[in-house]
């Protein structure tokens, strides 16, 4: 463990020197913005993944997660704000140029979905081993959870610093550990800070504060919903109900205790989870009748099924399993989860919002990072799930480790404080005034929660007596109009022409290369280590 004992304030101090502020430039991100296909009247399309798309199974940026209805979309790196939604939007438009009259639903929350589960196709892959595998995985996730959970849909965005930061950090503070040590480490640090600071995401970009009754049909859950128009439900204080136990932040995984001490650690616990049976899963059944139900009976199937805000990763090569990756190379860069899709922007997210999410993630980079105490990650994840149910509450109080409990407000403030000195730090290297704006936008949310969005959703959805439907049914005839006849700005549409056909043939490669029967391959797979 390289030790963790300089303070925000002498850091940023340090990188204001004007040897070491260019080495700030060029902060990595990547966007991966999950949305549903719909028709017009807002049902769940339920045809294949457009075949004039390319192949979901290999296509560099468009793709599909859990079901054929459910479309991602994927940017590369990019180290400019600017180009990286102007990638986004290229690819949205695109898309949309081949769907026809179908549309994309623009909220976090599923649109009307009347069929329930049975309703919702999952996502497939093709004739390869991988392409099955990949499937499969889907197939356990319906039985283990239900697919309505599966296609609630957020925006995911990765994040890593330049290398010439790391070089630098790494000759003042490194004391002697390998510099890939050193990265991972501080990787993991930041990531401790999100657990402990999280929850101003949902509270800032939670757009999930009300849901379409047909979501919970036959679902047990005990939320005080209030009602609007025909079939809304909401809770008047809630941030993201998709970061609910309602959503992705599944209880069955409540007690995992994926460790977050060091690489090692982490990845030793999550092989461990992926290698633990569990008898609630067992009872589905793994292979019934010659029809496989789900990959195993263990505690996760693969690394992904762990519903984390935040992952650490690693770019892994073809067939290495993502623990591997990191355990062999360190972490690349991490993945923060917890965006819910902002209905306000035809792409989902917007560069106020980014900015904001560099400012938040190189403040818990930068920050002290202890090691979270049992204690701590409890208390933590009560005041996310305070949040996410009633981060709008004026009265909210929000637990500290030293026994303490202060308002969202007071507490806010204090982390704002910090906030500024990183966004003037990265105006300084980079911003030209962008980062101190967006800071100064967010804070005014902080001191006053009807400017946050999920209060903006509310107040449209109560001032019009509207149901969530045709509120997102207009955004989403809005954005599908607007970014259909869009001209490219990065991309034009024939780089999407050619990546689709490429997509295929790649597909087919894979298809034709398989040398082993399935079973043989899952086999194989999971006897790696």
């Amino acid at each position: 463990m390289i030790k963790e004992n300089t303070t925000l304030a002498a850091r940023i101090e340090a990188w204001h020197q004007p040897q070491r502020l260019p080495t700030l430039k060029g902060i990595r991100r990547g966007i991966e913005r999950e949305s549903l296909r719909i028709t017009p009247t807002g049902q769940l399309t339920t045809s294949p993944h457009p075949n004039s798309l390319g192949s979901a199974l290999t296509h560099g940026y468009i793709t599909t997660d859990f079901s054929e209805s459910q479309m991602e979309f994927i940017t590369p790196v990019s180290d400019s704000v600017e180009v990286l939604l102007a990638q986004l939007g290229d690819i949205h438009g695109y898309v949309l140029r081949h769907l026809g009259e179908e549309q994309l639903w623009p909220l976090s929350m599923p649109c009307l979905l009347k069929g329930g589960d049975e309703q919702i196709p999952l996502a497939q892959y093709g004739r390869s081993n991988m392409g099955k595998m990949k499937t499969l995985y889907r197939q356990g996730l319906h039985h283990r959870y239900g697919s309505r959970m599966q296609v609630i849909s957020g925006v995911h965005f990765n994040f890593s610093m330049p290398d010439s930061f790391w070089s630098e950090w790494h000759s003042s503070e490194g004391q002697g550990a390998f510099l890939q040590d050193f990265v991972s480490d501080k990787y993991l640090g930041l990531i401790r800070n999100v657990y402990r600071f999280g929850w101003l995401i949902p509270y800032l970009f939670g757009a999930s504060p009300a849901l379409c009754g047909s979501f919970l049909q036959g679902v047990e859950h005990n939320l005080p919903f209030e009602r609007l128009g025909k079939g809304t439900l909401y809770l008047p204080y809630a941030t993201s109900l998709r970061l609910s136990d309602l959503g992705y932040t599944n209880n069955a995984q409540a007690n995992l205790n994926i460790s977050l001490d060091s690489l090692d650690k982490y990845v030793a616990s999550l092989r461990n989870a992926i290698g633990t049976h569990a008898p609630e899963f067992a009872k589905i059944g793994v292979k019934v009748e010659g029809e496989y139900r789900q990959l195993n009976a263990n505690v996760l199937q693969i690394e992904n099924e762990l519903y984390a805000p935040i992952r650490p990763k690693r770019t892994a090569e073809s067939g290495e399993k993502p623990t591997d990756a990191l355990h062999s190379r360190g972490i690349e860069y991490i993945e923060l989860r917890s965006v819910d899709v902002n209905p306000y922007s035809p792409v989902g997210i917007d560069a106020a919002q980014v900015r904001f999410l560099d400012t938040f993630l190189l403040w818990c980079l930068l920050s002290p990072s202890p090691a979270l105490s049992a204690n701590e990650i409890a208390l933590n994840r009560r005041n996310f799930n305070k949040v996410v149910l009633e981060g709008r509450n004026p009265e909210l109080m929000l637990e500290q480790v030293n026994g303490e409990s202060l308002t969202l407000a007071t507490l806010g403030e204090q982390y704002f404080a910090e906030l500024k000195t990183v966004a003037d730090l990265l105006d300084a290297c980079c911003g030209k005034g962008c980062y101190a704006k967006s800071h100064q936008q967010h804070l005014a949310m902080i001191q006053n929660p009807e400017l946050t969005l999920s209060a903006k959703i509310l107040s449209e959805l109560k001032s019009a007596q509207q149901d969530i439907l045709p509120f997102g049914l207009a955004l989403s005839k809005q954005y599908h109009d607007q970014l259909q006849q869009s001209r490219p700005h990065y991309w034009e549409d024939s780089f999407f022409d050619i990546e689709g056909t490429r997509s295929k043939l790649r597909q087919q490669k894979m298809e034709q290369s398989d040398l082993v029967d399935f079973d043989t391959f899952l086999a194989d797979y999971f006897a790696k280590s």
